[in-house]
């Protein structure tokens, strides 16, 4: 551990691989969904049983645990003003554009209902408001996906309100000078995992929304940790194994959550900073994950709408080979061009430091 590199000398090396990962933990949601989409149980899926979350649960935990990272790292850098444009042309222009392409466009392409009167029915405006105002995810469109196991279209979505409260708790650390202490954000990492234990031990059927609402903000703060926390944490496989084992033999008990989304926190951000992804090839300009995660859900629930009949693993690759050209759109149309914006509008060429889009 002592000859490990510490985290801060880890970012100075001239690539990293977050990019790259994100990409990795956005195709993990797509391979996800295919059980869900298809059966309409989660636990369908392989790892829901055996680790009691799934595989797109475990990619959600990565994207949160990379964001608190480099969302802290950008507020540190860059000041509130700077970091609230980057966050807001970030998010928003692609999550309008997926929203507005997938009820007036995918939907009335999928709607039994004629055109105009699909246009002219008020539960196309009012999910379009709800997606935007309030990120629901379970909000369906008339006459769309309606024999689907799952009727919303837009069921990724959900995860974007957690991601603007983290953003909000950070504008809120900065503010009060809380990223520049190494000691604040462990403290948060502390008292989520202490509410998760208290939680836990006291409510042995958590309900799903209270241990989100926990868990997301948790791996939030360990991932703002580790930035905070740069100049002293080492970056080493041991604590990822001795952690890792450690969940093995918690299973089954109070501690295995709290546990589970630390070291899942930890090993994100040491995986992303390894020598092995620290090359140009897993740092790709195309930062793809922000539209494989919108757009994946929609395209597999018309995949499914399509073919009824299908199962997971024969809908997983024409599902992915559908995602990747629409997320390459919604990049070099939407997403890409949003960022010359913001550069321009902070009056510099470029921003130096990586722009996570939340899940």
């Amino acid at each position: 551990m002592s000859r490990a590199p510490t985290v801060a000398e880890a970012l100075a090396r001239p690539h990293n691989g977050f990019s790259g990962l994100r990409l990795v933990l956005a195709v993990a949601v797509v391979v996800s969904h295919a059980f869900s989409v298809t059966s309409g149980n989660a636990l369908d899926e392989p790892l829901a049983r055996a680790t009691g979350f799934t595989l797109g649960e475990h990619a959600v935990n990565g994207f949160f645990a990379v964001s608190g990272f480099l969302v802290a790292m950008s507020f540190d850098r860059r000041g509130l003003v700077d970091y609230l444009i980057s966050r807001t042309l970030r998010i928003l222009p692609g999550l309008i554009a997926a929203t507005l392409v997938v009820s007036l466009v995918l939907g009335a392409a999928m709607s039994t209902l004629p055109l105009v009167e699909y246009l002219r029915d008020g539960g196309v405006w009012r999910f379009v408001r709800g997606t935007l105002t309030t990120f629901k995810s379970n909000a369906s469109l008339p006459g769309v996906f309606t024999d689907n196991p799952y009727r919303s279209p837009l069921g990724t979505v959900w995860t974007l309100k957690y991601e603007v409260l983290c953003y909000l708790g950070v504008v809120g650390a900065g503010l009060l000078g809380a990223l520049r202490s190494r000691w604040i954000a462990p403290l948060v990492v502390a008292g989520f995992a202490l509410a998760l234990l208290v939680a836990d031990a006291t409510r042995p059927d958590l309900p799903k929304g209270l241990e989100t609402a926990l868990r997301l903000p948790l791996i939030f703060a360990v991932g703002a940790a580790l930035y905070t926390a740069r100049e002293v944490v080492r970056l080493s496989a041991v604590p990822v194994a001795i952690l890792g084992l450690a969940c093995l033999l918690v299973r089954h008990g109070p501690f295995y959550r709290a546990l589970l989304f630390v070291a899942e926190g930890y090993g994100t951000i040491w995986l992303g900073l390894s020598p092995w992804l620290a090359r140009k090839v897993f740092d790709p300009k195309a930062d793809l994950s922000y539209g494989i995660y919108l757009y994946g859900w929609p395209v597999q629930q018309s995949l499914h709408a399509l073919w009824p009949g299908i199962s997971a693993l024969p809908l997983l690759l024409p599902a992915l080979a559908l995602t990747f050209p629409v997320a390459a759109a919604s990049w070099y149309a939407i997403e890409r061009p949003a960022l010359r914006l913001k550069t321009r509008t902070l009056g510099r060429r470029t921003l130096g430091t990586i722009e996570p889009a939340g899940p």
